[in-house]
């Protein structure tokens, strides 16, 4: 598995992967500074390297998400990073993502928000 500091610089890369306009950038900027003590926490845990590239993976589908829900309604200005983050998930699921074709992915991606939503919940 790469090591925790190359994943953190993959995570950094993010906002321009989800860009779909200029406005995007800075937002997703602040989605991944929102996620990132819980991908911290994820690669203190030792869990095993195909969880850690699971959820890793879960968060990218998830900011993509939340970048085109952020984009199509124009809501740069109306709701920070760290609270659509926020809001965008419940103790059962996350926001449904528009990429997951199977009922085994959608499980995985949803068992990835409910372990952010209870990290953030402890967090605040």
């Amino acid at each position: 598995m790469k090591n925790r500091d190359t994943i953190l610089r993959d995570c950094d890369k993010w906002p321009k992967q989800w860009m779909g306009m200029k406005e995007d950038v800075p937002y997703g900027a602040g989605i991944v500074e929102a996620m990132r003590p819980f991908i911290e926490a994820l690669l203190a845990e030792g869990g095993s390297d195909r969880t850690i590239q699971k959820h890793i993976g879960n968060l990218w589908l998830l900011g993509g998400e939340l970048i085109r829900a952020v984009s199509m309604d124009d809501a740069y200005a109306k709701i920070a990073p760290a609270d659509k983050l926020w809001k965008s998930l419940g103790p059962d699921d996350g926001p449904l993502c528009r990429h997951i074709n199977s009922d085994s992915a959608q499980r995985s991606f949803d068992a990835t928000c409910r372990k952010l939503y209870r990290f953030l919940k402890n967090s605040k």
